[in-house]
């Protein structure tokens, strides 16, 4: 039986686009009428460009036609959050500051989106600049997971993660400061990579904190990810945060397996934490397990205590967040949405010594997570400690008092990171785990994540509500 053409991994689309079955033009058609039908129940949208999109697919089925092949993505929808800048079309940052804003220019990720010859279905739903969690009183609503609506998908990229796991797209963008990739990720059951900082340009992205933000893809599988970063990765002058490094193949190592490799499990992170839920701790153990029959040496290591990590991330965080938008407070102080403003507000209160104090600890963190990954080839811990949590009913959201998304450490010292799969819990939501690689090794990191996706079946079923034509 043939699959689903939304169920078509970006390799697989692109085969039969260049084989002739199939055309750009039915894969966009197909992906749109689903976000007709799917989309009202998960918001995850803020702008539908259908004929945008159309017109995009049109052009890659005309190069497919003359011979043209631009590469992968060639004829393959996607979605960016929407803090990302697009030509002529609005980047709203899910804020009423910024609702009729029309960039001029694309930033570079789009750039590169549109040079390959993808399609642009539309910018998606955040937390208000990134930041604020879900909010009733924005101009768009928040989005839902599709796994269950009356929850949260995880955010920032609260709707690049419900779109991919709703089967809207196979391939959306989003930003990571603190886990706002990752999280999403988790709590959606889909794949979620933060690479290293500065592997691929943020030039046009609306920026949350200048030294933590990382871009990155959400995806439906792991080989997905791989091509993306491929298409993405490499050094732009005009990002000042940009890493001058060579590209690696980051499919190339994907198929070998993880015999022989070191895995380091910081167990301390979240064995004890509160909130974690057990099955969040089974799962981690289950993976473990797979991991060491398929010939991996898996280890419980030390790292400093994930508050260092969580404290100072925050505060570096909070500090850059109220520097970007001080003008904005001081005059629309009541156009922000309540839970941003009193997130943001924080930073109004961090003193110069706190702010250099946050940046020696954060040396010291990263050297003691570089000093761990002498000894490992990668580490592997929480994504999230719960499943995904529950709004609270019609219009409200309360934050939950502890840290679910457990990312925070690797935005502070810049690690690649990625979050996938692990199972189902027993109330039907997605369960996840993390793996974290050295600086630039990403191909290690994708290789890990490619044999335990290979060996558990996933990408595993998609939401109830994803399964129409």
């Amino acid at each position: 039986m043939s699959k689903p053409l939304h169920e078509l991994s970006i390799a697989e689309a692109g085969q039969q686009m260049r084989a002739g079955p199939l055309s750009s033009v039915s894969l966009t058609e197909h992906a749109l009428a689903r976000i007709a039908t799917i989309d009202p129940k998960i918001n995850a949208f803020i702008t539908v460009t259908a004929e945008r999109a159309l017109q995009d697919a049109q052009a890659a089925d005309a190069d497919f036609t003359k011979g043209i092949d631009k590469g992968p993505l060639q004829g393959i929808p996607y979605g960016l959050k929407d803090i990302y800048d697009t030509q002529g079309i609005r980047t709203t940052c899910h804020s009423k500051l910024r609702v009729n804003n029309v960039p001029a220019q694309d930033c570079a990720v789009e750039e590169k989106f549109r040079a390959q010859g993808a399609v642009l279905l539309g910018k998606l739903a955040t937390h208000e600049f990134a930041l604020g969690g879900p909010s009733f009183d924005l101009p768009f609503p928040p989005a839902r997971n599709p796994w269950n609506p009356d929850h949260a998908p995880g955010g920032s990229s609260s709707g690049s993660g419900a779109a991919v796991a709703a089967g809207l797209m196979r391939v959306a963008m989003g930003s990571d400061t603190g886990g706002s990739i990752r999280g999403p990720a988790a709590y959606c059951g889909i794949v979620g990579i933060k690479p290293t900082f500065g592997l691929i340009s943020r030039r046009g992205v609306f920026p949350l904190s200048y030294s933590l933000d990382h871009i990155g893809p959400l995806t439906f599988s792991v080989d997905d990810a791989a091509i993306i970063l491929d298409a993405l990765a490499g050094h732009d002058p005009h990002d000042p945060g940009s890493a001058h490094v060579a590209k690696p193949n980051f499919r190339g190592l994907m198929q070998a397996g993880v015999k022989g490799l070191r895995i380091g499990i910081p167990r301390h992170f979240f064995a004890k934490a509160p909130g974690v839920s057990p099955e969040v701790i089974a799962g981690i153990d289950a993976t473990a397990q797979l991991l060491a029959k398929l010939g991996a040496h898996v280890e419980d290591i030390t790292l400093p205590e994930y508050d260092d990590f969580a404290t100072c991330g925050r505060v570096i965080m909070f500090c850059e967040a109220f520097a970007i938008h001080e003008k904005d407070f001081r005059e629309r102080p009541l156009d922000f949405a309540k839970n941003t403003w009193m997130r943001m507000m924080l930073g109004a209160f961090v003193t110069a010594p706190d702010i250099i104090q946050a940046h020696r600890l954060r040396r010291e963190l990263m050297h003691a997570v570089n000093k761990a990954l002498e000894n490992c080839d990668v580490l592997m811990c929480a994504s999230a400690l719960s499943t995904a949590p529950a709004f609270n009913g019609p219009g409200e959201w309360t934050a939950p008092t502890d840290s679910p998304i457990h990312s925070m450490p690797f935005n502070v010292t810049g690690h690649p990171a990625i979050s996938m799969p692990a199972g189902l819990a027993k109330n039907g939501l997605p369960l996840s785990v993390q793996i974290i690689g050295k600086h630039f090794d990403e191909p290690m990191v994708l290789r890990v994540a490619a044999a335990l996706e290979k060996e558990t079946g996933w990408p595993g079923p998609r939401p109830a509500l994803a399964n129409i034509a």
